[in-house]
């Protein structure tokens, strides 16, 4: 057995991270990163500046003082102990802890269909934002985001790395590119490349939104990006922001569902309409986006090829709708 190296908790997930860089996607990579630190800040709290000392007994702490720390419920404290897992394992590979530690970790074990989640703008509540902005914010920016974000089911990665360049109004049609050598990339690389059509409708209010209300800057690359402000491209936290504040149902309806005072509420502005407890983050949008083309009838492998999701996942993760409506669905091929 090899004489263990003494390595810092933080260089070591330095060094895990930069190891990491080639084999992950950037997101992925921040999630890791993002997970970790609270290790890391474990360690300093316990006064571990050694990851030689780790032990079973230490990790098994640690998991304990995590759920509590961050109030985490099973899926998050899966995601975060598997993603630790990995670390050890790179850890064990440089001599930094005992070989063996990472399979002694317990790893929760999540009941069935635990581990997926149900978050989604419902189309109802779509149709319903996307009337208001037709309405009274024609080709605003808020109406172009909400438009792509719905009718392309992308992610909110492949929002990010459009560029006007990308839209094509005479094809009418919106191409996802992976371009990580110049800010921005999708969360499968070049497979994550695709076309994706739009109607007439989608394609009139993109051409419209560029031609009035975009701010014709460039970012640092030279890009134009479709998404933007007189600074350059939107960060990915610029774009959750708008989300959340355009899906309270308040602003869209003008109605509280949750009988609150808009005067008084917290979430009643830009910066805190997260706090709303029927706000959506984009990815809902992208769940609710498919499972209303999944309700249509619409061919899975079309939904897969646009939305660049595999039909397993597709189903597992997306599919929102209800056992009764899939019996439905199915109904016609029995009949």
């Amino acid at each position: 057995m090899a004489e263990l190296e003494p390595l810092n908790p933080a260089d070591g997930k330095a060094m895990y991270l930069t190891q990491r860089e080639s084999e992950v996607s950037e997101s992925t990579r921040k999630a890791h990163d993002y997970r970790l630190k609270h290790f890391v800040r474990w360690c300093e709290l316990e006064n571990i500046d050694n990851l030689n000392e780790l032990t079973a007994r230490t990790i098994f702490e640690y998991r304990q003082w995590r759920k509590r720390d961050g109030d985490l419920n099973q899926v998050s404290l899966k995601t975060q102990l598997s993603t630790l897992k990995i670390f050890l394992r790179f850890c064990e590979s440089i001599d930094a802890v005992e070989d063996g530690l990472s399979e002694k970790m317990m790893i929760p074990t999540l009941a069935e269909g635990e581990d997926t989640r149900e978050g989604m703008l419902e189309a109802e509540q779509a149709q319903a934002l996307l009337s208001h902005l037709d309405k009274f914010e024609y080709a605003s920016t808020k109406h172009a985001l909400v438009t792509v974000l719905w009718h392309t089911s992308c992610r909110i990665g492949g929002l990010h790395s459009l560029d006007i360049g990308d839209f094509d109004a005479e094809s009418q049609s919106l191409s996802f590119e992976h371009r990580p050598d110049t800010g921005t990339s999708l969360k499968n690389g070049v497979s994550g490349e695709r076309i994706v059509a739009l109607s007439a409708e989608v394609t009139t209010i993109l051409k419209d939104y560029i031609e009035t209300n975009h701010p014709k800057v460039e970012d640092e690359y030279g890009r134009e990006p479709l998404f933007a402000t007189a600074g350059g491209r939107w960060h990915k936290s610029n774009i959750r922001q708008r989300v959340y504040a355009v899906t309270r149902p308040c602003y869209y309806t003008g109605e509280c569902p949750h009988e609150r005072d808009l005067d008084l509420c917290e979430a009643n502005s830009y910066d805190q309409a997260s706090k709303c407890p029927s706000s959506n983050p984009p990815h809902d949008i992208r769940r609710g986006s498919i499972t209303h083309y999944l309700k249509d009838d619409v061919p899975t492998g079309a939904i897969s090829d646009r939305a660049n999701v595999s039909a397993k996942i597709m189903e597992r993760h997306y599919n929102q709708m209800s056992d009764k409506e899939k019996m439905e669905q199915r109904r016609e091929f029995f009949d």
